[in-house]
């Protein structure tokens, strides 16, 4: 979470996105009566770019979670094999953004909100980065047990669902910057949490009465706890809009 408590009004909600084209900025000639004015539209430019970043970004992962769980449902490997390959672009944008926030940051100076603005776009492009590295965790699980053995727990297609669905719903409160939503997302995750403690009790339960289950077991928790890890996230992305929203740090998830 941000370090910074210091409140102000909320910023502005993100534009509709076009998520046709990124926006680049333009140097300012120091010599410009303008100049100040002129600053302004390049970081408005820059920040418009960043927010359409982050709303790509956002696609990419909610469609590698869609992914993951179908696979995982489905038992299809070669889907499983696709959203593990389709992981480096989503690293990539992560690194892209990054580098963005740095040099809009280093070459138009925000203060304030538009400081903090950006600081929170960054950490929610690296949650963002990290639940896609979970989907393709879910995916790698999904091509080590295999396809001729049914997976066996309907609650594994729950908890995918939930999370897939929490982060579709914090993807558009932050878009909105929709502090009710963000919080209602957050609160999600203790459905989540509830099922995987009750899959962790089952499955040690059945490794410890078939003792050739406990390998396939072990990597479906791991799986599990990928799937667990992703609400998490979710809540930390939800905590970020709460923040942008309101100017107050919250622990969405005590």
């Amino acid at each position: 979470m941000l370090a910074s408590r210091r409140s102000g009004r909320a910023p502005p909600p993100f534009a509709e996105p076009t998520l046709a084209r990124a926006i680049r900025g333009s140097r300012v000639p120091e010599n410009d009566p303008s100049v100040a004015h002129r600053h302004r539209e390049v970081f408005d430019r820059e920040l418009f770019a960043v927010k359409e970043g982050i709303v790509r970004m956002g696609e990419q992962v909610g469609a590698a979670i869609d992914a993951a769980v179908a696979a995982l449902t489905a038992q299809d490997i070669a889907a499983a094999q696709a959203v593990i390959a389709a992981d480096p672009a989503i690293n990539d944008a992560q690194a892209e953004l990054t580098a963005l926030i740095i040099t809009t940051i280093a070459t138009q100076s925000p203060v304030a909100r538009d400081l903090r603005f950006l600081i929170a776009l960054a950490h929610v492009s690296y949650e963002l980065e990290r639940i896609g590295d979970h989907a393709a965790g879910v995916a790698r699980q999904v091509i080590v047990v295999g396809s001729e053995t049914a997976l066996g727990s309907a609650s594994l297609t729950r908890m995918g669902k939930l999370a897939s669905g929490l982060l579709h719903g914090v993807l558009r409160a932050l878009v909105d910057l929709d502090e009710e939503e963000a919080r209602r997302v957050a609160s999600g995750d203790d459905e989540i949490d509830r099922l995987y403690h009750a899959y962790f009790d089952r499955a040690l339960e059945r490794m410890r009465a078939d003792p050739s289950w406990v390998d396939k077991g072990a990597h479906l928790l791991f799986a599990a706890k990928d799937l667990e890890r992703i609400g998490d996230r979710v809540t930390n992305i939800a905590e970020e809009v709460v923040f942008l929203a309101t100017g107050e740090i919250e622990d969405l998830n005590p």
